[in-house]
């Protein structure tokens, strides 16, 4: 059945998805939970009791204790802590719940438009031969790359996806029975660790989507291009590229070292040969014919051998697997008539897609930290003959002229502080990785923070003094720019780098391609919402034409996060919309916390997700129309806004409540004790908490588990305001009704909005301490309501996409009670207590973390 209409869309949610869900729900009765009569009967009384609560403006402590006052005997104190963990337990598990039968109606929810499919673009190409041209050529240096990071948002162990991945199925199939079984195991798994995770933890955590999703999501859309391409009579194109950042990202993780980057290098690899090994044991069953037994033993052995194999020596045996497939393809076509010769090519298809690294190993380490090793090395010899004394205070173009980039063998004279000592590790057994697994294993060292040339060149230098030789440097060095500072000089750095002798040879070598990260995360927590959308959009504009001048082959990587306030929201629109202005034809972006379960958490929602992001990209590139906020009257208008709203955001950053407004009524100063992460939740650990230091991640998190999401919207009111009362309301509409890149931004910060609810901490309005902060921050929400209403022409939020508003709504219903509990655990804190009850109430609060991001699957 087709569902293009939203009206179907939403009567088959209302009908399939809500009441699946209130359906099943009723099972969590019969849950194992200790207690189990009094929480299940209790708990629609609390939830009724929190609504009225709201709606009223009652302070969370005291409708929680009206609550117990009214309906509970036992009113001990640690009674009633108790039998709120056991709500909280009910909670996360009804989060559970409704994620599994949104999942389950996923393919029929998400029916993709045949009109803009690459199918339709090849069919219009047909009598077209100009267009036909455009689009093999598109497709010839067309790529997508997408890359798990080690953002710690996910916080389902391995077993608990296994549930949830069961659970889906059976309620795609209405399997009651299953269902309750289910249930019952996940009442019966616990959802979180009592130890934080080590890297190679979170490695292992994440390579669960690599095994159960990405390999077969991947594949298929692979193979469904290849076939697509094929019947154009055009050369199959490897399009998908998998990276991953777990045990290679150390930038401000001190837990992350050389050793950790090896074992998770080694464990891609084993899990990688262990799907290889399940695929070729179907092969093996099948194909039972004369005439390929000798490739069929032969790839048996090497397939389980690197599988199960810990002592086995690690070689890039990709091509002889490849070349032993296509022996037993070519065999089946020969004398057994094609029989079976699918199965083969799936697994063929495979290798050719993930070879012997599954994905990419991203090595990341901050600028300032990599100038110090550089110092370092400066100062053993021979290294030390070759630079003088004050070098660190010359300007950055004598730095240029003093870079040497001679090859060298340094005689490390004393011992290294662990930083510098992993720096130089890393790029020694870098090598040793890429001959393992191939060169694609682990190519790209990215450098975050990073604000001159030098910084990318001294590390090169770094190359050249630990074990590579120039002609063999076989890595991409990809600047990282994230401030609203270091966005505006990018295109100087890169332009110093492009024209620099040394670094152009080596793009050269490199095939002519500069890869660029630009991060959204510290771009908003430095500049707000607008601000860094803006930054971005002109930086990468920037950075395409020095790009083209150059004749180098632009990629950017977006450091999209799960949220809108991290680059989250509607990714696809993005890449539709960029014009041919902006470098398009590499998409490559992370895909982190909550985005990984809500987008890429199936194999039917991974095909569909990376199918809408290749589409958008190579029909952007079809289309390659002008984009219109180029024009000086749009640029010159977002332009005022992008100042307007950044003006707003650093006058509420510069408050002197701002830190500790979140400090005191958010879990933020918490957030280091959830066991969840290897990573800290601030550089500069052990100092006092200062903005800079504070990780994008916790920020965002922070606001929103108070439900006010304010890195998603502020400024946004101020700056359509300023522009209305200006006489330029008109101009303001005619550009969001031109620009799909600024419709995108208005769409996803008005989501951002969505799941914002300020009613629930509305009684802070006659706080003493933080009332008139809190009137601030509402007063610019209900403003930048009622502006993007009105520049957007809807009565209400999100109008325009009913069934995710209302998924939203559900799932804010199931998780009040979370945030009520938060907000008195946290208020409980502010007291004098006992340390026994102060560990109490500060693991009440943590553990209701869990359930607020998991609901917002995008939130934090």
């Amino acid at each position: 059945m087709q569902l293009n209409q939203p009206s179907q869309r939403e009567y088959y949610f209302n009908n399939e998805v809500i009441s699946r869900f209130e359906l099943y729900n009723s099972l969590f009765l019969t849950l194992p939970f200790y207690k189990i009569k009094d929480t299940g009967t209790l708990l629609p009384l609390f939830f009724k009791s929190c609504e009225d609560g709201i709606k009223n403006h009652e302070k969370p402590n005291e409708l929680i204790e009206k609550f117990f006052e009214k309906y509970v005997q036992d009113k001990d104190e640690t009674a009633v802590v108790d039998l709120l963990f056991r709500f909280i337990q009910y909670i996360e598990r009804q989060v559970v719940l409704f994620d599994a039968v949104e999942d389950a109606s996923f393919t029929k929810l998400n029916v993709s438009d045949e009109q803009s499919s690459l199918r339709a673009l090849f069919l219009k190409a047909n009598d077209d031969a100009n267009l036909h041209e455009k689009i093999d050529k598109l497709v010839e240096e067309f790529s997508l790359r997408l890359v798990l990071t080690a953002h710690p948002t996910q916080f389902y162990p391995g077993p608990v996806l296994g549930i949830i991945n069961d659970l889906t199925s059976a309620i795609k199939a209405n399997d009651f029975t299953t269902i309750n079984q289910l249930l019952q195991q996940l009442g019966k798994t616990p959802f979180f660790n009592k130890k934080s995770p080590t890297p190679v933890d979170e490695a292992l955590s994440l390579a669960w989507y690599l095994e159960n999703v990405f390999y077969f999501a991947a594949a298929n859309i692979q193979t469904g291009l290849n076939q697509l391409l094929s019947e154009y009579h055009i050369d199959p194109k490897k399009v998908i590229e998998l990276g991953f950042w777990p045990g290679g990202d150390r930038d401000g993780n001190p837990n992350v070292k050389a050793q950790t980057t090896l074992e998770v290098s080694k464990m891609l690899r084993q899990i990688l040969f262990r799907c290889y090994y399940r695929d070729f044991r179907n092969i093996k069953r099948r194909i039972t014919f004369r005439g390929v037994e000798e490739s069929i033993n032969l790839l048996q052995e090497l397939f389980y051998e690197n599988a199960f194999n810990n002592t086995i020596e690690e070689k890039d045996i990709s091509d002889y697997i490849i070349k032993n497939l296509n022996d037993i393809v070519d065999t089946l076509n020969k004398y057994h008539d094609g029989l079976f010769v699918n199965v083969v090519q799936d697994l063929l298809r495979k290798v050719e897609l993930y070879r012997c690294h599954f994905a990419s190993l991203d090595i990341r380490q901050d600028s300032r930290v990599l100038r110090r090793v550089h110092q370092y090395c400066r100062s053993q010899k021979p290294i030390n003959s070759l630079y003088s004394e004050g070098y660190d205070s010359l300007s950055e173009d004598e730095k240029l002229k003093a870079i040497s980039f001679r090859t060298a063998k340094i005689i490390y004279a004393d011992e290294q502080d662990n930083l510098i000592k992993d720096a130089l590790q890393t790029i020694s057994e870098i090598k040793d990785i890429q001959q393992k697994n191939g060169e694609e294993a682990c190519h790209r060292f990215i450098i975050s923070n990073c604000q001159q040339a030098s910084d990318i060149l001294q590390l090169m230098e770094l190359f050249l003094w630990n074990g590579w030789e120039a002609e063999d440097l076989t890595i991409d060095f990809v600047p990282l720019f994230e401030t609203v500072n270091d966005l505006t000089g990018a295109g100087e750095i890169m332009e110093r780098l492009y024209t620099h002798p040394f670094y152009k040879k080596h793009l050269a070598l490199r095939g002519g391609k500069q890869h660029i990260m630009l991060g959204f995360s510290d771009s908003t927590k430095d500049g707000g919402y607008l601000m860094a959308n803006w930054s971005i959009f002109t930086a990468k504009v920037a950075l395409t034409k020095v790009a083209e001048e150059h004749n180098i082959q632009l990629a950017f990587f977006d450091g999209r996060g799960g949220p809108p306030a991290r680059g989250g929201g509607k990714t696809h629109r993005f890449y539709a919309s960029m014009g041919k202005e902006i470098a398009n034809k590499n998409i490559q972006l992370t895909v982190q916390g909550q985005t990984i379960s809500s987008q890429y958490g199936s194999v039917d929602s991974a095909a569909f997700n990376i199918e809408q992001l290749i589409n958008a990209g190579i029909s952007s590139g079809v289309k390659a129309k002008h984009n219109v906020l180029l024009d000086k009257e749009n640029f010159d208008i977002l332009n005022k806004m992008a100042k307007d709203s950044y003006q707003a955001y650093i006058d509420l950053r510069n408050d002197p409540l701002f830190l500790e407004y979140l400090e005191k009524l958010s879990p933020l100063s918490l957030l280091s004790k959830i066991t969840i992460s290897s990573r800290p939740v601030k550089r500069n650990a052990g100092t006092k908490l200062k903005l800079d230091d504070l990780r994008a991640i916790g920020f965002v998190t922070s606001w929103s588990q108070l439900k006010q999401n304010v890195p998603g919207f502020y400024g946004m009111g101020t700056a359509l305001k300023a522009q209305e009362d200006l006489g330029n309301w008109e101009q303001v509409k005619k550009t969001y009704q031109q620009s799909g890149y600024f419709k995108t931004i208005v769409d996803n910060c008005i989501m951002s909005m969505s799941k914002s609810d300020f009613e629930i901490t509305a009684y802070l309005a006659n706080n003493k301490q933080f009332g008139a902060f809190w009137k601030q921050l509402h007063a610019e929400f209900e403003l930048s309501k009622s502006m993007l209403l009105k520049l957007t022409g809807h009565e209400t939020l999100m109008e325009n996409y009913p069934v995710e508003k209302k998924s939203i709504a559900v799932r804010e219903k199931i998780i009040l009670p979370l945030v009520l509990i938060q907000h008195f655990a946290l208020d409980k804190l502010q007291g004098e207590l006992s340390e026994e009850k102060q560990q109490a109430y500060e693991k009440l609060a943590i553990r209701t973390v869990y359930g607020i991001v998991n609901a917002g699957r995008n939130l934090a």
